[in-house]
């Protein structure tokens, strides 16, 4: 498998030592994301878990993406036991991923787009990955999590070619790196940062609000 399919299907490129680090310290993401077919609807979506979070000095986070950058709605949210582990399932034709590794100061970023090949003769389809967007050793020198975090959800890490020249992150994927970037300074996430609540949760929220208000209006 080459290195830019690789990264297309499972994200990034992290060494076992790496991903050691990330187990002791308490960080799990599901980065991988799948290919599932629904049968009432007749069609196949991708799957996807928003997940991660971040403790001291480290942090990685998966978050999804409506194709033009927009928060996604979730399917439901995901109960875990302790933090910075799975939030929300995410179900799409198609997803945008965004995963962010943080070192300190220095940031890996990969926006990756997932869907559905045309499927022929009856067979099923192939997961077709394409890689948007990667930042390798990006820097941010403000501490997130501590005395700067006024700056969380405004400012991003910037990245630069080979060459030493500025690279900069799609517009329309801007704002969900500034949530990303967030994230990944979370310590002991418990949340999600950008795919959002389905209208109709909302709706009932608001509605078991407005009832309890009543209740003590009475």
């Amino acid at each position: 498998m080459s290195q830019k399919r690789y990264l297309g299907q499972l994200g990034l490129t992290l060494s076992r030592q790496e991903l050691r680090v990330l187990r002791d310290r308490g960080i799990f993401v599901q980065s991988a994301v799948n290919l599932e077919h629904q049968h009432l609807a007749k069609r196949y979506v991708v799957r996807g878990l928003e997940s991660g979070g971040a403790v001291g000095n480290l942090g990685r986070y998966v978050t999804f993406a409506q194709p033009d950058g927009p928060p996604i709605e979730y399917l439901h949210p995901v109960d875990a036991i302790g933090v910075n582990g799975l939030h929300a399932v995410v179900i799409a034709p198609i997803l945008v991923r965004m995963e962010m590794l943080r070192k300190e100061r220095t940031y890996e970023l990969l926006i990756t787009q997932h869907r559905s090949s045309e499927a022929h003769d009856g067979r099923r389809p192939a997961l077709e990955s394409k890689v948007l967007f990667r930042g390798v050793h990006g820097r941010l020198e403000l501490d997130l999590s501590g005395k700067d975090k006024s700056q969380r959800g405004v400012v991003v890490p910037k990245f630069y070619s080979m060459a030493g020249e500025e690279v900069t992150v799609p517009k329309r994927f801007q704002e969900a790196v500034r949530a990303v970037t967030q994230a990944v300074n979370c310590i002991g996430c418990s949340h999600c940062h950008y795919a959002t609540a389905p209208k109709d949760d909302d709706d009932a929220v608001a509605r078991a609000a407005t009832v309890s208000t009543r209740r003590v209006l009475r």
